[in-house]
């Protein structure tokens, strides 16, 4: 019959443990267990990828890591039942803080893997909303299991302690935050919001270009010139943002200003001839031509004209509204219709006497 109050000394080079029969069963007891759950999450979750959509975080892979991670904590709590792992450093027993390391790289790695599983799955059409999606998934993940780390090491406390106790300093560290935390939430409102994605074409104030990558603390948008914008999230939350292609067309406008001597009948139909001729132009909704005012030196006609999105933004410009631009000036000038320069009257109170030399004269 095993006598549960017996005791041994194991001697681990100049240390010495004290092994309580006991602690040895509990300790046995704590490992077998470990290795029951690990076993019964791996088949669950082996079971599962095969009739889940959520794939990407229900894999074997998934199942592998979730399995190791039971079975060290496991370990480490059976070693801390033996006393070999219950030494305390600065208050919290090393079995706690070996725990917490590996919750926070088991949980790391899970973060990593699901997002590269979810970008690897995603269709080409739909990867701009996938990589959102991901980058999300990942620092949710991880900053979850930081905290959970913390509070699992027992230092979570500490941490407010030291934090609290740093005075100024704690403020200033306060207010640096508030910034970073900001910009986190405006991220993660604009994923819900969904404003923009990855590939559109924007204009943010006086920035204009396409959307070159979505992070969780910023937004990039590569300008028309080649040069880059990083935006912070919590700004770009809070402006007008206008996405140039949401919908896949949209209505251009053009002003053309003719002279006033000109019949602006005539010039309409000269230019919906054009309009009809212009492939880019969509027939439905139809173009429409319209005199808009009178300005000081023309008669401005304003053009509506429904076109492909992807065609009214950037370098496409040079292939539609420049070239749309050009046709319409050629056809005027072919029917003798003036485009005018601008001009100004000048009066005078008096007469304004004018005296002509004769050049003859020698």
């Amino acid at each position: 019959m095993l006598n549960l109050s017996a005791n041994w000394t194991l001697v681990l080079g100049p240390t010495k443990v004290t092994l309580n029969s006991g602690n040895v069963v509990l300790s046995i007891v704590v490992l077998a267990l470990g290795f029951v759950i690990a076993k019964i999450f791996e088949r669950y979750i082996l079971e599962l990828s095969s009739s889940t959509t959520y794939v990407w975080v229900f894999n074997e892979d998934t199942a592998k890591m979730l399995y190791n991670m039971i079975i060290l904590i496991a370990a480490f709590y059976s070693l801390h039942l033996l006393g070999i792992l219950a030494y305390k450093v600065s208050g919290t027993s090393l079995s706690d803080i070996l725990t917490a390391l590996v919750v926070f790289y088991f949980s790391y790695l899970l973060a990593k893997k699901s997002r590269d599983y979810m970008l690897m799955r995603a269709t080409p059409e739909k990867l701009p909303e996938i990589q959102i999606k991901a980058k999300l998934l990942y620092y949710t993940v991880v900053t979850f299991a930081f905290f959970l780390s913390l509070n699992i090491a027992g230092l979570s406390g500490r941490l407010s302690t030291i934090i609290a106790a740093a005075g100024i300093t704690g403020i200033v560290l306060g207010f640096s935050a508030q910034t970073v935390i900001a910009n986190f939430i405006s991220g993660v409102f604009m994923y819900f919001d969904k404003p923009l994605k990855i590939g559109d074409a924007v204009r943010i104030g006086d920035v204009e270009g396409i959307v070159n990558d979505i992070r969780i603390l910023s937004t990039r948008i590569q300008q028309w010139d080649g040069t880059l914008v990083r935006i912070p999230n919590e700004k770009l939350f809070n402006s007008n943002i206008i996405n140039l292609q949401k919908y896949p067309v949209r209505r251009a406008e053009i002003t053309v200003g003719i002279a006033y001597k000109e019949d602006a009948q005539r010039a309409i139909d000269v230019i919906l001839s054009v309009l009809d001729e212009e492939p880019h132009v969509l027939a439905i909704p139809e173009p429409r031509v319209y005199v808009h005012d009178l300005g000081s030196s023309s008669v401005n006609i304003t053009v509506w004209a429904w076109v492909p999105s992807s065609l009214w933004v950037g370098q496409n410009l040079l292939r539609s509204k420049y070239r749309l631009l050009q046709k319409i000036k050629e056809a005027l000038d072919r029917e003798g219709i003036e485009i005018p320069f601008p001009q100004r009257v000048n009066w005078f109170p008096e007469p304004i006497r004018i005296k002509v030399e004769d050049e003859g004269k020698g």
